[in-house]
């Protein structure tokens, strides 16, 4: 009996011992799988990184490259020769080069971040980002003496623009000033060569307040009651003959002897003034009489 027993118990112990190793192989297979995984991973992650790196390098060298290109155009003398379009499209370029270097800036961050965490962040790595952080204060420091370089050439520019619009005002006011000083001149000159005449009858002349005359009465001119409205304007530096369509004539107003002439033109008469300046100098007003 006790022999049956010992043979059961070998037999299962032998019956164990395949399963039991089989248990550990499998163990130390999945736990070099994972191992193997996680290497994969860390290399990926590791070759990404490096791969994130290189591109953000390739893109803060061209930023650098367009800030070289800018630092030639931006000046007060460059500028100055500069369309208006032209001007704006700089201020634009200044503008999204400012948001690149932000937007890199934080890549450069969180990069960081990722290769400190990483098995792949080296000496070499540390490096090259603190190159890159120096580079990219460089850009933000060039970008902002640009910026107010062409902001002063900005104010320079207006300056200019005021100060040349600001002279063609004062040239607009000065040429109408002259313009209004000249219709002045001819207005005043026009009135000092303004006459007028009348040519009339006894009664008409009477009859609209020009002269006064009665019985036994002599004729008198109304001094400055004349009824101006019936009187004719006439400029002195264009009269010279005027038609007094009458046998009979006589001048009552007051005009120098020697300064004109009653014509005969045909069977009436016409008054030719031969010295117009001697003729008006006594008085602007000029009346006839006919009968």
């Amino acid at each position: 009996m006790k022999k049956i027993k010992y043979l059961v118990i070998t037999l299962l112990a032998m019956a164990m011992m395949p399963s039991c190793g089989n248990k550990v192989e499998q163990e130390q297979i999945t736990r070099e799988d994972s191992i193997n995984t996680e290497l994969n991973d860390s290399l990926a992650t590791a070759i990404a990184e490096k791969d994130s790196l290189m591109a953000l390098m390739n893109d803060i060298s061209d930023g650098m490259n367009r800030l070289k290109e800018l630092q030639d155009v931006v000046s007060v003398s460059n500028l100055s020769g500069e369309t208006p379009d032209r001007k704006a499209q700089l201020r634009s370029d200044m503008e999204l080069l400012q948001k690149s270097v932000a937007e890199r800036k934080k890549r450069l961050e969180d990069l960081e971040k990722r290769l400190s965490q990483s098995r792949s962040y080296n000496d070499e790595m540390r490096k090259t980002i603190d190159t890159m952080k120096k580079q990219l204060e460089n850009q933000q420091s060039t970008i902002d003496d640009l910026t107010r370089q062409l902001a002063e050439a900005h104010i320079v520019i207006n300056t200019l623009n005021t100060r040349v619009d600001s002279l063609n005002t004062v040239n607009t006011e000065v040429r109408e000033e002259k313009a209004r000083a000249q219709e002045e001149s001819v207005r005043v000159t026009n009135e000092m060569n303004t006459c007028y005449y009348v040519i009339g009858n006894k009664k008409e002349l009477k009859n609209h307040h020009i002269i006064e005359t009665g019985f036994l009465k002599k004729t008198k001119i109304m001094e400055g009651d004349f009824e101006k409205s019936y009187f004719t304007k006439a400029d002195k530096r264009t009269l010279g003959t005027i038609p007094l369509h009458s046998k009979k004539a006589k001048l009552l107003s007051k005009h120098p002897k020697g300064s004109y002439q009653l014509v005969d033109d045909g069977n009436v008469k016409s008054l030719q003034i031969t010295d117009p300046t001697h003729f008006w100098e006594l008085s602007n007003y000029l009346i006839v009489q006919i009968d």
